[in-house]
């Protein structure tokens, strides 16, 4: 989850490494999201993987975290259309078409209206794949164990998926196959660069964030799971995702491997006082296999400790989740010992966890 604590240039800065070694004792840290070059930047003092000092910042990163005994995936993400020239050097973002976020982008200078993204030609598209897998090279280079596709919230990948934001009739757009084929020739490419042992991919089935309209989701979701399912990648990542919905179901019968997924615990309000366990545990009884949590980690760097034992949690901070510093960063302060009241005799089993 992006935190932006990076160097103006995307340089992954030494608090950032106190703050994912913090948190350690997740079952799998997947690192917030990296930009594989630089027009797919999105905000200020997020991190980059396309340049050497980007590898050697976050190389100090994983060395932590491997020193406390985790072990991290970082997240590649291409912003789009959600980006502004301010904030890539002057670049100008680009997006399957010409259409808008309808919203304002966070600069240095303060929010500015999104403008209006150039459409990528069929070269920019290949040159793009080819950024995510030199990316994912990089990620293995500084030391990640492996890297997440991001192909969710109305970032790249998911803007080509979505009919409201691919407007194409090339072979990039149009029909449901078209409009999944760059976020399968992403994930193919960066398999091929490092194993897809390596690869997980994120996805939001549904998902309206960041203005994105998919408008036929159980097809697209039908048509992509299946597609990646004989990739044997690493995972696949649901997020907000809901044991109740069909298409949840639907993807967990697609797909053959490891599902990660992320509850729904009502984005904008306090956690749920179990800190999201009850719903965690929902979703492993309607077949996921591991469960991500986000904003409860973001608080709470003992979250495995607090949900293993029913302890009370830290409240988020949300003002300062992006403020920059140490406060509302790694500030957040951990149980102190002996402090937790032991779990229930006979209490169900620790969520397994990871930071989504």
């Amino acid at each position: 989850m992006t935190r932006t604590r990076a160097a103006a240039d995307g340089v992954p800065q030494p608090i950032m490494a106190t703050y994912y070694a913090q948190r350690a004792s997740a079952g799998l840290i997947i690192a917030e999201a990296a930009t594989p070059n630089a027009v797919g930047r999105t905000y200020v003092n997020i991190p980059g993987i396309h340049t050497d000092r980007h590898v050697a910042g976050w190389r100090t990163v994983t060395g932590a975290v491997r020193e406390a005994g985790g072990r991290m995936f970082l997240q590649l993400q291409h912003g789009g259309r959600i980006g502004h020239p301010d904030n890539s050097g002057g670049l100008h973002p680009v997006a399957p078409s010409p259409v808008p976020l309808p919203d304002t982008v966070h600069t240095a200078s303060g929010h500015q209206d999104a403008v209006v993204p150039r459409e990528m030609t069929v070269e920019e598209i290949r040159s793009t794949v080819a950024d995510f897998a030199a990316a994912a090279r990089n990620a293995v280079a500084a030391g990640f164990a492996g890297v997440e596709v991001h192909a969710a919230n109305g970032y790249l990948l998911h803007q080509f998926i979505a009919r409201g934001t691919n407007l194409r009739t090339d072979g990039y757009g149009g029909s449901v196959e078209g409009r999944i084929r760059f976020t399968v020739e992403v994930v193919r490419a960066v398999a091929a660069a490092v194993g897809p042992e390596r690869v997980g991919v994120r996805i939001s089935p549904g998902v309206t964030a960041n203005g994105i309209e998919e408008g036929d989701t159980e097809a697209v979701y039908r048509a992509l799971v299946p597609e990646l399912a004989g990739e044997g990648l690493a995972y696949l990542h649901v997020v907000f995702a809901d044991p109740e919905q069909p298409v949840f179901r639907r993807i967990r019968r697609d797909w053959p491997g490891t599902l990660i997924a992320n509850p729904v615990l009502g984005w904008g309000g306090p956690l749920p006082e179990d800190g999201g366990r009850s719903a965690g545990e929902r979703l492993l009884a309607a077949g996921a296999d591991l469960i991500s949590f986000g904003r409860g980690f973001l608080a709470n760097p003992d979250l495995v400790e607090r949900l293993r034992t029913g302890a009370p949690l830290n409240p988020v901070r949300g003002n300062l989740m992006y403020a920059g510093g140490a406060e509302g960063y790694t500030d957040y302060p951990a149980l102190a010992a002996g402090a937790a009241e032991p779990a229930e005799a006979g209490a169900a089993a620790p969520v397994p966890a990871s930071r989504a």
